[in-house]
C-alpha cells in the first residue's frame, strides 16, 4: 500500500488556514491569554514524565481545528498505519521504514516482503548483549591480553551522528570505556584521535551500510595501518569489528566473521542509531542503559501511534511547525535544551530534519511551490542566552524555539539547577510578553534609549519538560522529534526517507579526486578551475 500523494494547497483545511491566518496574523499572544485564563491548560499535554506547554504560540482553539482537519485530509491515519506496519513507504528506494520496529516488544509481529523480521532484530540484539558485556566485563582482550579502555566508533552521518549524541546526552551513565568518534575525512581529526590511543587496549567499531563510504573506508585504513605498526595482521580481528551488510568487504578488510553485526535496509542511517549501529552507544553506557533508552522510544511509538491527534505530541510539534513554515513564512526553528548534556541534540537534529524534509518534488513527482523543511539550529542555555538570544528577541526575523528542560538535575545540585531552569522558564515568559516602552520609562531610561530597550514579544517557543535526562527520557525525546518528521513529511506530501540530494557533491569529489593524482582539470567552471590549480601550487 503507497501511502496518499496529496498536495496540501488544495485541501479545504489549508484555504481554511489561510484564510484564518490573515485574521490573527498580527494579534499579539497576550491578547488571548488576557481572555483565556485557562489557554495554558488548554494546549498542554501532560504524558508520562512528559509536560509538553504548547501555549505560548501564535495559536487559538480554532488554528488548531483546522490543523487538525488538514490530518484529516492529507489521511495522515491511514499513513502512520503504513509507516508502522512495514508497507513500502520509501517508495523512490524500494524499501519499508521501520526503525520503529527496533524497539518493538519481544512479541511484536512486523513484516517485509511477506517475513517476520523480529526474531532476526531480538537475535542481533542479543549479540549486542553478550559482545557489550564481554568488552566491558574484560572478558574479551585485546592481542597482548590486556582488557580494553577505549572505544572508537568509525563512521558519518548517521553512523556518527546518532551514536555521538546519545553517549554524549548520556556521559553521567558511562561506564569505564573512553569513546571516541571519528567521522571527518580530514586527516587531522583522526590523528588527533589517534595520539590519544594505546593500541594495544582500543576497539574499533567501523560503521557502514555499504562499506563503501569513502570517509568511513579511509578513516578505518588510516587507523589500521597504524595498529599494524605495533600489532599483525591476525592481530586485527580482535580489535576491529563491524556494523555492515557487505560481509565479504568486512572480511576482505579483516574483520572476523563473528564480529560483523548486521544492518537492514529497512532503517535509514539518520534513524539507525537504535540498530546495531548503536553498538559504540551500548559499550559506553551498558547494554541496560541501551535497552531503556529503546525502550523510551518504543513508549514513544505507541503514544504516537494509539493517542487521539489532539493529545499527540509529535503530531501536535510537527501542526504548530506546519503552520509557522508555511503560513508566517518562518525558515528556521531553534533547538534550545537546557541541559549542557544535549549540546549535541541540536546537531543530531539537523540531519534528521533536514535530510529527511529537505526536498523541492512532491510524491507525485511534481515541483513543490510552498516551503517545505526547517532549517535547524540550536545550542544549550543558557549559553546560547549570551550567544544568539539577541536576534530571537529583538531580531527581524520569527524564529519558533523548542525550549527543552529537565526538573532534576544528574548530579543533584539543587542551587545550580534552580538557577539554570529560572533561566529557562524566564526565557519563554520574556519572549511572550516582551516589554513595552511604558515598562522601560518607568525603569528610568532615558527617553532617546526607550526605542533599543523595547521588545516586541509575541516570540513563538514550545516548553518541553521532563522530569530527568535518563536513557528512557532520552529515548522518548528523540522518538517524539522522528515522529514530527514523519507528520511533516506526510503533509507536504514529499519523501523524507531518501536524501539523493547528497549524492551529487560525493560524484563530484570522486572526479575532482582523480584529476588532483592525475593533475589534469576538465569540465569545470572558472571559478573551481581556479581554485583547483591555486589548491594544486599549494601543495
Amino acid at each position: 500500500m503507497a501511502i496518499p500523494k496529496i498536495n496540501p494547497t488544495t485541501t479545504t483545511a489549508w484555504k481554511n488556514l489561510e484564510s484564518h491566518f490573515k485574521t490573527i496574523q498580527d494579534v499579539h499572544m497576550k491578547t488571548w491569554f488576557a481572555q483565556d485564563q485557562k489557554r495554558a491548560d488548554k494546549f498542554t499535554i501532560s504524558w508520562e514524565d512528559f509536560y509538553v506547554d504548547f501555549s505560548k504560540n501564535r495559536i487559538t482553539q480554532e488554528t488548531f481545528k483546522y490543523l487538525l482537519q488538514l490530518t484529516d485530509e492529507v489521511r495522515l491515519k491511514e499513513a502512520m498505519q503504513a509507516y508502522f506496519n512495514g508497507e513500502t513507504i520509501n517508495e523512490t528506494e524500494k524499501r519499508a521504514v521501520l526503525h520503529t520496529a527496533l524497539r518493538a516488544s519481544k512479541g511484536a509481529h512486523i513484516e517485509v516482503d511477506g517475513e517476520n523480521i523480529m526474531p532476526e532484530v531480538f537475535s542481533v540484539k542479543e549479540k549486542i548483549k553478550h559482545f557489550s558485556h564481554d568488552i566491558i566485563s574484560g572478558a574479551k582482550k585485546g592481542y597482548t591480553n590486556k582488557a580494553f579502555t577505549d572505544v572508537v566508533n568509525i563512521g558519518i552521518g548517521g553512523s556518527d551522528l546518532g551514536p555521538a549524541m546519545v553517549v554524549d546526552s548520556l556521559q553521567f551513565y558511562k561506564n569505564h570505556l573512553t569513546t571516541h568518534f571519528v567521522s571527518n575525512i580530514d586527516g587531522d581529526h583522526v590523528n588527533e584521535v589517534i595520539k590519544k590511543l594505546n593500541p594495544e587496549t582500543t576497539l574499533f567499531v567501523i560503521v557502514s551500510k555499504t562499506f563503501t563510504t569513502q570517509e568511513t573506508l579511509s578513516n578505518a585504513t588510516t587507523i589500521k595501518e597504524w595498529f599494524l605498526q605495533s600489532a599483525t595482521q591476525e592481530d586485527i580481528s580482535k580489535h576491529f569489528i563491524a556494523v555492515s551488510t557487505n560481509i565479504e568487504k568486512v572480511k576482505d578488510f579483516g574483520v572476523d566473521e563473528t564480529n560483523i553485526f548486521p544492518m537492514w535496509n529497512w532503517v535509514g542511517g539518520r534513524f539507525s542509531l537504535w540498530s546495531a549501529v548503536g553498538l559504540t552507544i551500548s559499550l559506553a553506557i551498558g547494554n541496560s542503559n541501551f535497552e531503556n533508552l529503546l525502550l523510551g522510544a518504543h513508549k514513544m511509538d505507541e503514544h504516537f501511534k494509539t493517542e487521539k491527534f489532539e493529545t499527540n505530541i509529535p503530531v501536535v510539534l510537527a501542526l504548530i511547525s506546519v503552520w509557522y513554515n508555511n503560513f508566517f513564512n518562518a525558515e528556521s526553528e531553534a533547538i534550545i535544551p537546557y541541559s549542557q548534556y544535549l549540546n549535541q541534540f541540536a546537531t543530531y537534529l539537523q540531519q534528521g530534519v533536514m535530510e529527511s524534509n529537505g526536498k523541492s518534488v512532491d510524491r507525485n513527482g511534481n515541483p513543490i511551490d510552498y516551503q517545505t523543511g526547517a532549517i535547524i539550529w540550536g545550542e544549550p542555555g543558557s549559553n546560547s542566552q549570551h550567544a544568539f538570544f539577541q536576534l530571537i528577541h529583538q531580531g527581524t526575523k520569527l524564529i519558533p524555539a523548542d525550549f527543552i528542560g529537565f526538573a532534576k538535575s544528574l548530579h543533584d545540585n539543587k542551587e545550580h539547577q534552580d538557577k539554570l531552569m529560572s533561566n529557562f522558564f524566564a526565557q519563554t515568559e520574556a519572549l511572550l510578553n516582551g516589554k513595552d516602552k511604558s515598562q522601560v520609562l518607568e525603569e528610568g531610561t532615558e527617553e532617546t534609549l526607550t526605542p533599543f530597550k523595547v521588545f516586541e514579544g509575541n516570540k513563538p517557543t514550545n516548553t518541553i519538560f521532563i522530569n530527568q535526562l535518563t536513557p528512557e527520557s532520552l529515548g522518548k525525546l528523540i522518538a517524539m522529534y522522528e515522529h514530527k518528521i514523519f507528520v511533516q513529511g506526510i503533509i507536504w506530501n514529499i519523501y523524507s526517507y531518501d536524501q539523493f540530494g547528497v549524492e551529487l557533491g560525493k560524484q563530484l569529489a570522486g572526479k575532482i579526486l582523480k584529476e588532483l593524482k592525475n593533475n589534469t582539470f576538465t569540465n569545470h567552471d572558472n571559478s573551481t578551475l581556479n581554485l583547483l590549480k591555486h589548491y594544486k601550487n599549494l601543495t
